[in-house]
């Protein structure tokens, strides 16, 4: 290797480290804001202080009530995620499978939908849901937000792109031996596109917990707020506790960091596989 290429390798090496630096710096910041209380962090203290139990305890013990907004949250996010990978799994298969000129408007069509900004259709929303009002899936009701996020055209089109990869030979195959489209689909397409559907629960379990405006305007009982909801009010008090938001960010942004390092390999390959 000549000096000029250990050079620029050198800065290479040099740009990628500072960029690293650069975007894991703000978490760093973070964990160690949760061990400080409001005074150190606004002064710019970047080291680790003797404040973390006390942070937690007045989480937790504040009337936000954020164990409840974990709890509201997690189950928002896991219902959310089960039904997605299962209606957008078979919407795309079906698309894919079952090609026709009818169905590839339809999908176009879906794929306009997607140029539809969702503050656009939070009216509709609210005034569909408004009706249920009598029912478990009225407005207040977690159902309210996990509906509408059940099945996406993202999701459709991320699963109808791997599906092309899939071989017809096996499905002309499982034809021939028998088994129904619904067999085909739960017995031969599932069991092999395990990296697809890791990459989509990512995407949906991320999407779905992190989402503000919608629950924002749905759920109006403190007891069914979610986390970000609580972080928000948190910040929007007049003297805000920065410590305690700080240990509230980290708690937050746990279980999306679990999932995606659980699962990061599948998530790789089974992008890769749709861009395929």
């Amino acid at each position: 290797m000549s000096k000029m290429e250990k050079i620029s390798k050198g800065i290479k090496y040099l740009v990628l480290s500072i960029a690293a630096f650069v975007s894991i710096f703000p978490f760093i910041w973070m964990i160690l804001g949760m061990t400080n209380q409001t005074i150190d962090i606004t002064a710019g203290k970047i080291m680790i202080g003797d404040q973390l139990m006390i942070n937690f305890q007045n989480l937790f013990t504040s009337d936000l009530n954020f164990g409840r907004a974990l709890i509201n949250s997690a189950v928002i996010a896991v219902i959310t995620t089960i039904f997605a990978l299962f209606l957008s799994s078979m919407a795309g298969y079906g698309f894919e499978i079952f090609r026709s000129k009818r169905n590839d408007r339809i999908f176009s069509i879906l794929l306009l939908s997607m140029m539809v900004p969702f503050s656009a259709m939070m009216i509709p929303l609210y005034t569909m849901f408004s009706k249920l009002s009598n029912t478990p899936f009225g407005i207040n009701s977690l159902f309210s937000v996990i509906i509408p996020s059940v099945s996406t055209a993202f999701l459709i089109f991320l699963f109808k792109q791997n599906i092309k990869a899939f071989p017809r030979s096996l499905v002309e195959a499982a034809r021939i031996d028998g088994l129904g489209e619904l067999a085909i689909f739960f017995k031969i397409y599932m069991p092999t596109a395990k990296n697809i559907y890791a990459a989509a629960a990512i995407i949906t379990f991320m999407n779905s917990w992190n989402n503000y405006l919608w629950p924002l305007v749905a759920l109006q009982s403190p007891d069914k707020r979610t986390v970000p909801l609580i972080l928000s009010a948190m910040g929007a008090s007049y003297t805000p506790d920065y410590g305690m938001i700080m240990t509230g960010i980290v708690i937050a942004t746990l279980p999306i960091a679990l999932i995606f390092f659980i699962l990061q390999k599948q998530f790789v390959q089974g992008m890769l596989g749709s861009v395929k």
